[in-house]
């Protein structure tokens, strides 16, 4: 699940040229042009252009987890990113204008923003449309690609998993043609008797061979527990005689099966350095952070707070300028891979996390306010910023911070 999850140059050019379109791990973070004015209520300063929705949902999900209640300006730029059919695009520039033909909505992005919506509450006519058009994009096999007929990819699936949870959907229960989102998932899930067996694909090959892929394994993880981005601990996993058992991999006839067979590959990728690497081309030697929190999040969700220890320790101690350079996807991953875990974002090897966030966006409210009052002090700005100008990253493969997981999840070179 990834920071700048969600895109490039990359997804404008295949979109166009009609092939599958995935997001770039959290591509360079540039700061944008002086002449051009950032909406207020966004988070960061970066362009938006390829990740606004889903940082500004990461950062909404991430105070949420952390008791505060996300300034109106805030919550209000994202439900006016929504077209009218109720998906979400990575970024509108000017959401009072309609949505057209051009308007690439996509699956990830409105997913995000469900979560983020139904967390903060009083969206629920915008969540519920951005469902039903979720539900009117889903593939035969019961998944979800990055864009509308897109094949089906372990993270797009995962994360609407999520947004259906969110939601007061059950999962299990959205079908196409008699396959659910876990179905999808399964098929996804590589053998235990086989290479990597228990890891997921992102997608299969040309010949439909699974590849392993760790972000689309810690994707997949919660999705198949039916949980979201901001997934709390689950129980202890693996405890018998007092002693931790290692994890294993057993035949997955169930989601929940093919949950623990996730866990346990990540488990045993992370225990030599407790972080995953990059999978970018002429990178793959550098820590992927992250990949490393979803990581953490996955393994929690799964098997309780202990087994997700190695990897948080080491973002702890390591995450710092990954983080600072990268911006406020960053620091929603960090809170929620901390809260998950049950470490202290307020306290996270030295750093304050909220604190960090926070300084990136709308100040939150410190209590719960009347939405009349703070819609009448923000009427002033909501449309700042509105005639942003698309800018374009200089080079698609540029990043700083190798690896978000989840928004610019680095799936195009994954599949």
């Amino acid at each position: 699940m990834n920071v700048v999850r969600r895109t490039a140059a990359a997804l404008a050019a295949a979109v166009v040229l009609g092939t599958a379109a995935t997001p770039l791990a959290q591509a360079a973070d540039p700061s944008p042009s002086p002449s051009v004015a950032l909406p207020s209520g966004l988070f960061g300063t970066s362009d938006p252009t390829y990740d606004g929705v889903w940082r500004q949902s990461l950062a909404l999900l991430a105070q949420d987890t952390m008791g505060l209640t996300p300034a109106w300006k805030a919550t209000d730029w994202l439900a006016r990113q929504q077209c009218d059919n109720g998906g979400f695009a990575a970024y509108r520039a000017e959401p009072a204008k309609d949505c057209d033909a051009k308007t690439v909505v996509d699956t990830n992005s409105t997913a995000a923003a469900v979560q983020a919506l139904a967390a903060v509450g009083d969206y629920e006519a915008a969540t519920g449309k951005a469902v039903d058009w979720l539900k009117s994009v889903q593939n035969k096999d019961g998944g979800w690609g990055y864009t509308p007929g897109g094949p089906s990819d372990a993270n797009s699936t995962a994360v609407v998993i999520g947004a259906l949870t969110a939601a007061g959907e059950k999962p299990d229960a959205v079908v196409k043609d008699g396959k659910s989102p876990y179905d999808a998932l399964l098929k996804l899930a590589i053998p235990c008797d086989e290479k990597d067996g228990g890891a997921f694909a992102y997608q299969p090959d040309k010949k439909g061979t699974l590849a392993a892929n760790a972000d689309a394994t810690a994707a997949a993880v919660l999705g198949a527990l039916g949980k979201g981005l901001a997934a709390e601990a689950g129980r202890e996993a693996g405890q018998k005689a007092g002693r931790k058992a290692e994890p294993t991999c057993a035949d997955a006839k169930t989601p929940e099966q093919a949950a623990a067979n996730g866990a346990a590959y990540l488990t045993k990728t992370l225990a030599k350095d407790g972080h995953l690497t990059s999978a970018l081309p002429g990178a793959e030697d550098q820590p992927d952070y992250g990949n490393t929190a979803d990581a953490v999040v996955a393994l929690a969700a799964q098997g309780g707070a202990a087994q997700a220890a190695k990897p948080l320790t080491w973002l702890e101690q390591n995450s710092a300028n990954w983080a600072r350079q990268s911006g406020p996807a960053a620091y929603a991953q960090l809170i929620l891979a901390a809260h998950a875990a049950g470490a202290d974002p307020k306290d996270f090897g030295g750093t304050d996390l909220v604190a960090q966030l926070n300084a990136t966006g709308p100040t939150p409210q410190l209590h719960v306010q009347d939405r009349a009052v703070a819609k009448a002090a923000d009427k002033d700005d909501e449309d700042e910023g509105l005639t942003f100008g698309v800018w374009w990253y200089v080079g698609v493969f540029l990043v700083v911070g190798i690896g978000i997981g989840f928004l610019l999840s680095n799936r195009n070179k994954r599949q």
